[in-house]
């Protein structure tokens, strides 16, 4: 095989969307991934386009609650003891970014990302043949008490300063949007420009049916390392066979810094464990997306089911699962949402690319510019897949990109 001009290190939902961008532009691109296309976080997710999810994880809000989370080994946030050791370091750079000028400066740079990411969206889905899958439910963050409600408050001035469009409702407006709600929740938040894909295992499937149809290819294989050459840069993989490529994007999730480091970058990626239950169609009459923010997590329609899923498990990649916590999402859905049926549900586990700040790592390499970098998006991959792709492509035909990447750059920490 010819060499391509570019080999994409990831078949989940950013890297596929960065090879069909560059696909598009005229490059000739190969796919390399370690079991597939949609076979990691893309899968699993909640569906959502959360254009409005602009406040960073790290937030003095979530310092105020982690300390109770963090005692719940089935909380929205924990860490399981076997890892705390580990990933230490990571928290110190996550409780650094919890400053106001920090969190200010992130959500800046989040609304630029989001901004450009819808903007692209429907264009790409277009192109993609993947319009169809497109839905426009919005989402809807519920709340138990008065107390909830105004703790929300600023976050919600702070979207609002942005240009996000927001309604309060009370029980009775909810009730109205999403019949069914238990009693508990007085109040809410409807965000209209939350959008959902039908099935992103569905959807990053047509992504690659797509990509090949227009001649790329996709190899399974895992790439180990990376090595410049002379005006190109070398893909090592398990199998031991030869891949170069004049660039390289790095879109591998959150196994990418493993990659990085063999190009001489240490980059702080950790890993959200995520979970999740997915339940028959007819599990519950669903109208919208409903985020339990208080409990960390959502229940989403999607075209296969009703997923259940969420939370923040800071525990890496080898660990096995600890399906308790899908469990536990469960049980409370069944109890906010009285006459859920929890039953034939099909559990999960997944890998979001977290970085402590809570923006992606986009740009160059520092030992080569030939190696571009699309990854740490954590919950966010498939919201700011396409705008990712369009930055990836300009970085690669050395364009200056319709936004300030500064804020993302890999070598910020």
């Amino acid at each position: 095989m010819a060499k391509p001009d570019v080999i994409v290190i990831g078949a989940g939902v950013v890297g596929l969307s960065a090879a069909i961008a560059a696909q598009a532009r005229g490059l000739s691109v190969v796919v390399l991934d370690r079991e597939g296309p949609a076979a990691g976080a893309s899968a699993g997710n909640a569906g959502a386009f959360a254009f409005t999810d602009i406040l960073p994880l790290a937030s003095p809000g979530i310092l105020k609650k982690a300390p109770k989370w963090l005692l719940d080994p089935l909380g929205p946030l924990t860490v399981p003891p076997a890892y705390a050791l580990q990933i230490l370091p990571w928290m110190f750079r996550f409780w650094r970014a919890c400053a106001p000028s920090r969190v200010a400066y992130s959500v800046a740079a989040q609304t630029a990302m989001m901004d450009l990411a819808k903007a692209e969206l429907e264009p790409f889905l277009a192109a993609t043949g993947t319009a169809p899958m497109l839905r426009k439910d919005g989402n809807l963050q519920v709340y138990e008490s008065d107390a909830e409600f105004r703790a929300s408050l600023p976050g919600w001035q702070a979207r609002e300063a942005h240009g996000i469009a927001f309604q309060h409702l009370n029980a009775v407006e909810m009730a109205t949007l999403q019949p069914g709600l238990a009693p508990r929740f007085i109040k809410g938040t409807f965000t209209p420009d939350w959008y959902s894909i039908a099935d992103p295992k569905l959807f990053t499937l047509a992504l690659a049916e797509h990509f090949r149809a227009r001649g790329g290819i996709i190899e399974r294989a895992e790439a180990k390392a990376l090595s410049p050459a002379d005006g190109a840069v070398d893909v090592v993989a398990a199998d031991g066979a030869p891949r170069r490529a004049d660039h390289v994007v790095l879109a591998a999730g959150a196994f990418s810094h493993r990659i990085a480091r063999t190009i001489g970058e240490h980059i702080p990626l950790e890993t959200e464990r995520g979970y999740n239950t997915t339940l028959p169609t007819d599990a519950f009459d669903l109208r919208t997306q409903i985020t339990f923010g208080g409990h960390g997590f959502v229940v989403t329609r999607l075209s296969t089911g009703i997923r259940v899923g969420g939370a923040v498990e800071l525990g890496g990649l080898s660990l096995p699962p600890n399906f308790r916590r899908s469990e536990a999402m469960l049980k409370k859905a069944q109890a906010f949402l009285p006459g859920f049926k929890t039953q034939g549900g099909t559990q999960w586990m997944g890998f979001r690319p977290s970085l402590p700040d809570s923006l992606p790592a986009i740009g160059k390499a520092a030992a080569t510019s030939r190696v571009i970098y699309a990854f740490g998006h954590g919950h966010l991959g498939l919201t700011q897949a396409a705008g990712t792709a369009r930055l990836v492509a300009d970085l690669l035909m050395d364009q200056p990109p319709p936004i300030d990447i500064s804020p993302f750059s890999p070598q910020r920490f």
